[in-house]
């Protein structure tokens, strides 16, 4: 009867110290582990971040980093890291962190807006994914790839068209290009701009060359059609373009300080020797001057069909130009804007 009552008793106590045990391994698995305050977090793992390195940077924000490597062991994780973005939420076991790391990695939503030149660019985009700025600016101008499509180190601009788009922050620098190349490709094969340009006698990259310049003479999207026009009316006369934000381009390409602002175009600018020139050279410059949004490149495809050769700022409605379709006329409204700049002590 006493050895029953024994066994009964130790039985117990190792049903009890399994039941403690069994919790404590249930805890560690699937309780909570989490350490901040906020609903979630993101952690960025690298493309080349070792299993220590991820370790270090949950540290911020677990409870137990013990219970959290052994079950990362346990599930395979410390030899199979995968770059990317991932989200941990207030509260998340290990076993839902793991599984997280593993398999749920976020795409980012990547933006950028109208960008003059590609150093901008990359250092824009080099803010939201692993790449560096270098990186993707050596892609952009690697010989291979624009040799493939026929581009070239004046001309590639053309294929980063400002939008939102989404992309999983570990992209390369060479893939982020290749998509940017693919929505370049697919923008240019929907619709009819493909015909639209060449019932203008223009290249697609024609097209954004043109369009950058539009979007740079007028931020009033109601007014880029009307300014197309003018451009497009002078390339069928065989007119120079003389577009003023050429001239500006070319006085910062010369100096390559992007950041020069120039508010007042003078006649000695006109003489500057560069084939953005367009007082000097007839045609398109060789590239865009910046990165037309969609609006400015559908402006140019879907232009104002109009007489008018000649515009200038509108000095009782900012922002808008007034437009001609004779010299004459065009000089007096162009004397009134270089009295009214005058006044406003513009000098360059």
């Amino acid at each position: 009867m006493y050895i029953r009552r024994i066994l009964l008793v130790t039985s117990i106590l190792g049903l009890i110290v399994l039941g403690f045990f069994s919790y404590q391994i249930y805890q560690a698995v699937f309780g909570p582990n989490t350490s901040f305050d906020e609903d979630e977090v993101y952690v960025y793992i690298a493309s080349n971040d070792t299993y220590e390195e991820v370790f270090q940077n949950l540290k911020s924000y677990l409870s137990d980093m013990s219970n959290f490597h052994q079950v990362a062991q346990k599930k395979g994780y410390t030899q199979n890291l995968r770059p990317g973005k991932y989200r941990i939420t207030k509260g998340m076991s290990n076993n839902d962190i793991v599984n997280s790391l593993r398999v749920n990695n976020i795409p980012v939503q990547l933006k950028f807006n109208n960008q003059h030149h590609l150093p901008l660019l990359a250092g824009k985009v080099a803010q939201q994914i692993e790449a560096d700025s270098l990186a993707l600016l050596n892609s952009f101008y690697d010989k291979e790839f624009l040799e493939a499509n026929q581009l070239n180190e004046k001309n590639v601009m053309s294929i980063f068209i400002p939008n939102t788009y989404q992309v999983f922050w570990n992209t390369s620098a060479e893939d982020f290009r290749n998509r940017m190349l693919k929505e370049y490709n697919d923008f240019w094969s929907s619709s009819n701009r493909r015909a639209k340009a060449k019932a203008l006698n223009l290249q697609p990259e024609e097209v954004i060359t043109l369009a950058s310049i539009v979007q740079t003479e007028t931020a009033m999207v109601d007014e880029r059609p009307r300014v197309a026009g003018v451009y497009v009316n002078r390339l069928k006369a065989k007119m120079k373009l003389q577009a003023d934000p050429t001239l500006i381009f070319a006085l910062k390409e010369s100096t390559q300080n992007y950041d020069t602002i120039v508010k007042r175009v003078l006649n000695k600018d006109k003489l500057i020797e560069s084939k953005y020139n367009t007082y000097k050279y007839a045609g398109l410059p060789p590239g865009p001057i910046a990165m037309p949004d969609i609006s400015s490149i559908d402006a140019v495809l879907d232009f104002e069909d109009h007489d008018y050769y000649y515009f200038v700022a509108d000095v009782k409605k900012p922002g808008y130009h007034k437009f001609d379709k004779n010299l004459k006329q065009h000089n007096q409204y162009a004397n009134q804007y270089r009295q009214w700049i005058n006044q406003q002590k513009v000098y360059r």
